[in-house]
């Protein structure tokens, strides 16, 4: 029994310090967050800190895996991913650290032996599938142009949601949703 409770301890402690690191990331970036301060915030040292993932990139790669989490739980929905989708691109806008954290590590996993190479290969999977399943509900509403191909607009609308942060990222006064937002209308119309 006490393993159980020692794997719950450590379960629940690995989830505080995602839930800390997701705070600071989203507040100072990549570059201007250092793991001492998220160890700090945790209350453990950086040793302590990084017992909970094999490096620091596992632990960029689960900072990333929770965020999506919590942007789908409270941005998506199950009636319209499409609108889901705008609603996380707004919400981009007040967590610039984390669309940092994105760009960087998209590039760096382009590498098959980077830990986050696998995170982007099933991100990008469910993503393009849910996307296209969207666009396939759309069109059996009739709200959609029934001669799209659902795989091909789903892939052109991460492609653009991917550039579009690069872009933000460089100049803040890119409207990530609203450009979206009319992609969707030129495609749909």
């Amino acid at each position: 029994m006490a393993e159980r409770g020692s794997y719950a301890k450590g379960v629940a402690r690995r989830e505080e310090i995602l839930a800390a690191a997701l705070d600071v990331f989203s507040r100072e970036g990549y570059r201007g967050t250092s793991l001492r301060e998220v160890a700090k915030q945790v209350g453990v040292s950086l040793p302590g800190l990084m017992h909970y993932f094999e490096s620091k990139e596992h632990l960029l790669t689960a900072i990333l895996q929770k965020r999506d989490e919590v942007d789908t739980a409270t941005y998506s929905s199950n009636d319209d991913l499409i609108d889901g989708l705008v609603r996380i691109m707004r919400h981009n806008r007040d967590v610039p650290g984390l669309v940092q954290l994105f760009i960087t590590l998209a590039a760096a996993a382009e590498d098959p032996s980077h830990p986050a190479h696998p995170f982007f290969i099933d991100r990008y999977s469910v993503v393009l599938s849910t996307l296209a399943d969207a666009i396939r509900d759309r069109q059996a509403a009739g709200t959609a142009r029934a001669d799209l191909d659902p795989e091909h607009i789903a892939r052109v609308l991460v492609a653009v949601a991917d550039g579009i942060q690069i872009q933000w990222a460089l100049d803040r006064s890119v409207d990530m949703a609203g450009d979206i937002e009319r992609l969707w209308a030129a495609l749909s119309a």
